[in-house]
């Protein structure tokens, strides 16, 4: 692990404790170019953590400040999502799979910040979730699954309803989930399905709508 100092940086407004953690790709070339960017005052931008491709983790800004990545965002009620997170940046231009060394240091880092800071698989988010309208990160090449079978993110249980209420009943299953009620339903299903159904197209149908039930059933599992 290797220390390159970002000076993008601040308190945490309210002096709240993280309760979030927010999953991005860099969409740059390489992890040196990515952490350039990350630690440039020019850009105001920053990341708590970066993790190249070939698995080595960099950390950027102390845990317990609020680092510059989510941008515009929001989730469950919570606009300033910088203040109450902690962002990690994956070396990936989007493209591609995250190789195994990327995603196992991930996995460590992961299980020891849920633990430092008492955050819930519920609280591992894409940065799609919090910004739909201007982010598809991490992307449909994520393996969410593999994190969620470890304890490290949500793992959806089965809904059972027969969802006869369409897109309205969708919709408010997503504000329930955390979800912005204020963005376009189109862009809230796309950010859905990015993170729980990469597979799915077309409108609103049962298959989305059961699988937003399961979702919010391991949301109320999970104590969130």
């Amino acid at each position: 692990m290797t220390a390159f100092p970002s000076p993008n940086f601040g308190a945490r407004r309210g002096g709240v404790r993280p309760s979030l953690i927010i999953l991005h790709y860099t969409a740059m070339e390489s992890a040196q170019a990515a952490r350039a960017r990350l630690c440039d005052p020019d850009y105001e931008v920053s990341a708590h953590w970066l993790i190249a491709e070939d698995g080595r983790s960099e950390a950027l800004v102390s845990e317990a400040a609020r680092a510059w990545h989510a941008g515009r965002s929001y989730w469950r009620g919570i606009d300033d999502v910088n203040s109450h997170s902690i962002g990690i940046e994956l070396a990936n231009r989007g493209t591609h799979p995250f190789p195994e060394p990327q995603m196992s240091a991930l996995e460590d880092l992961l299980s020891g910040i849920m633990a430092r800071w008492n955050i819930s698989p519920a609280g591992v988010l894409a940065h799609s979730d919090i910004a739909p309208d201007r982010k598809i990160d991490p992307g449909p090449h994520f393996d969410w699954l593999r994190l969620a079978r470890q304890g490290l993110a949500l793992r959806p249980q089965v809904g059972t309803a027969a969802g006869a209420g369409g897109g309205t009943e969708f919709s408010n299953l997503l504000t329930e989930i955390g979800y912005n009620p204020a963005q376009e339903p189109e862009l809230l299903l796309r950010a859905f399905r990015l993170r729980f159904r990469p597979w799915g197209r077309g409108p609103v149908g049962t298959q989305d709508i059961r699988l937003a039930q399961g979702v919010l059933a391991a949301i109320s599992a999970d104590g969130a």
